[in-house]
């Protein structure tokens, strides 16, 4: 059974990091992309960062380039999103999802691209 499970959500002041895992079960892992999505509220689902299958080719919404970084460990069947420099407006639900076709070198940020999502963890960042 696919799953995909995050975790490393929590309240942070701005400026501050958090690093969020995305743990994932029920398919050949390193065959696929991994994209993380965010939903604050009130607003729509945003692509924030994918890391794809083979190359780990990484993409970055504007907003978080520079302060976020995806990382992939096959080994552990797990996607990181470091988040640095934390500001308010990154406040959101933070979702994962894998990309629908495998051995497949892209990294996408188009939530109907994804086959699969988490549950979410929420990040606040407060001041």
């Amino acid at each position: 059974q696919l799953q995909l499970v995050e975790s490393g959500g929590g309240l942070v002041q701005p400026g501050g990091s958090l690093r969020l895992s995305c743990a994932a079960s029920g398919f050949t892992f390193a065959y696929y992309g991994i994209a993380w999505f965010r939903q604050a509220p009130g607003k729509e689902r945003e692509g924030v960062s994918c890391i794809s299958s083979g190359s780990g080719r990484t993409n970055y919404t504007d907003s978080v380039k520079g302060r976020f970084t995806i990382s992939r460990d096959n080994a552990k069947n797990t996607v990181y999103l470091q988040m640095n420099s934390l500001k308010p407006e990154d406040t959101a639900v933070y979702y994962c999802a894998r990309i629908r076709w495998k051995l497949v070198s892209l990294c996408v940020l188009s939530p109907d691209d994804m086959a699969a999502w988490g549950k979410g963890t929420l990040v606040t960042v407060y001041s």
